[in-house]
């Protein structure tokens, strides 16, 4: 089986969204989001699964299309959360489990944004400002969003992709075996 197959372009597009993911990894780590953190976890394995299904073309490997429409449904919400749609709001504790003060690592650092230190005695113990960065280019919400739409666009080229390979795999299995 050749690239013609769609093989090479499904393996090309997990590695883009597995540097892109592994990028937003950086700064949810950075930002203490523990629930993105986990998902993205989760969606960084399955990307390598989904990875070593293609490069062995075992196509019970390419679980990714099946995880490709949770990760989607889970960066809708993160979109709804940043833009505070449906009663979400995005200075909740909800993505830090309420074990962090700290909100997204964009709110003081994105991009143009001039960072204001807390009072003295009034931040948290740690010593990081936790006051929202002013100026900004681009409003941290905006970023987050931004982040998301683009996992949305690569899960759904990929879904795809992955399709149409686990249909070639299975059909190339099918006529081996007849």
């Amino acid at each position: 089986m050749g690239c013609c197959s769609g093989r090479c372009e499904l393996i090309f597009l997990c590695t883009f969204q597995l540097v892109t993911a592994l990028e937003r990894q950086v700064f949810d780590f950075l930002g203490y989001q523990w629930a993105p953190i986990l998902a993205t976890f989760v969606h960084i394995a399955m990307v390598i699964l989904g990875l070593f299904g293609t490069i062995q073309y075992w196509p019970h490997y390419i679980v990714y299309a099946v995880w490709a429409t949770t990760w989607v449904t889970w960066n809708i919400f993160i979109i709804c959360f940043y833009l505070e749609v449906g009663g979400l709001l995005k200075d909740s504790e909800l993505l830090t489990f309420s074990l962090s003060w700290h909100r997204s690592w964009w709110r003081e650092h994105g991009p143009g944004c001039l960072r204001e230190e807390p009072e003295a005695g009034l931040g948290p113990p740690d010593g990081q400002a936790l006051v929202p960065g002013i100026g900004c280019a681009l409003e941290h919400g905006h970023a987050e969003a931004l982040h998301s739409a683009l996992q949305i666009l690569l899960a759904l080229v990929d879904f795809v992709y992955a399709c149409h390979v686990v249909s070639v795999f299975t059909e190339e299995d099918s006529c081996l075996h007849k």
